[in-house]
């Protein structure tokens, strides 16, 4: 099956290229930004050597989906999807900051409680959890920083954020109310789904006009995590794993060879059977979140197609 990892496009009146973890980002000098999601996986922030098929367009069509199914609660940058893989927006200037919403100790949270520590971005964690269990105080705000290229992303409090001028306090408070309030819309989606909506993160920019708003991809399996809600509770009770659908058996998959996304580590190879079972993966949420049988794109040519549409688009 064919991926794209890479692309290198020429478009009329492109004025910049920027190569995310999972994103290019062509910008037009009239302001349009056009985001073509590659078939790339990142974990631990290092990019694995080899695409997943499929993966590029399964983000685009949930996060567009996703947008469309909040656009009421907070404007978006999304104008138009005119490939499987491509979004067109309006180009906005991102906050450095994400924002990561908890409603289960799991992940990363799981893993810092582990260890021991019992604040997280400036949040106190309560005593006495266990991993996958639901906050008490349930949703928490974990914010982090939104790293260069190549750095991890950091925890940071919100305190710190407004007294190191990353964003005023006026700006966090509004995107802190978009997050709560984006959360218990994706939390409802997901329930109807028969699925729970673990953590997540969100976001947001302004536009030239200073309006804020969300950017990005959301509710997605690189930006979410889901639990399984059918036997979530007896799981617990037993101390059992939860079946969950995210990018965290892949992660799990890394440390159990020894990888953690240290400087100086090589990611390990992937295998062929290993690369498909992340596919199905990754197939398996779409047609759960999304309530439909997945349609896999043309994949003959896939840099062909996406380019053509973009330029159909353009024209």
């Amino acid at each position: 099956m064919n991926t794209i990892t890479k692309t290198n496009f020429k478009f009329p009146k492109q004025k910049s290229v920027y190569r995310g973890k999972v994103r290019d980002i062509y910008t037009l000098k009239d302001n349009t930004l056009i985001m073509i999601a590659t078939d790339r996986i990142s974990a631990f922030d290092v990019v694995l050597p080899k695409g997943i098929p499929y993966k590029g367009q399964i983000l685009n069509q949930i996060a567009t989906r996703a947008l469309q199914e909040t656009e009421d609660i907070v404007p978006n940058w999304l104008i138009a999807t005119p490939d499987p893989n491509v979004s067109i927006g309006q180009l906005c200037e991102p906050f450095k900051v994400e924002m990561v919403i908890r409603g289960y100790l799991a992940g990363h949270a799981a893993r810092v409680y582990k260890d021991g520590k019992r604040i997280l971005a400036g949040v106190p964690l309560p005593e006495g959890l266990q991993e996958n269990d639901l906050f008490p105080q349930h949703p928490i705000i974990t914010p982090s920083t939104k790293a260069e290229n190549g750095l991890h992303d950091e925890d940071i409090s919100r305190e710190d954020l407004i007294r190191k001028g990353i964003i005023s306090e006026k700006d966090y408070s509004q995107i802190e109310k978009y997050t709560y309030a984006l959360f218990a819309r994706g939390t409802e989606i997901a329930k109807k789904k028969g699925l729970l909506l673990v953590d997540t993160k969100y976001e947001f920019g302004k536009t030239a006009d200073g309006t804020i708003v969300l950017i990005d991809e959301i509710h997605t399996p690189d930006s979410s995590r889901y639990f399984y809600a059918e036997g979530y509770e007896e799981r617990q009770e037993n101390g059992e794993p939860q079946k969950q659908l995210s990018k965290e058996f892949v992660r799990q998959w890394l440390l159990s060879q020894g990888f953690h996304g240290k400087k100086g580590q090589k990611a390990p190879e992937m295998s062929d059977t290993f690369v498909a079972s992340v596919s199905d993966r990754y197939i398996e949420l779409y047609e759960r979140i999304m309530g439909e049988r997945f349609l896999p794109a043309d994949t003959s040519d896939i840099e062909y197609r996406i380019h053509e549409n973009i330029m159909n688009y353009l024209r």
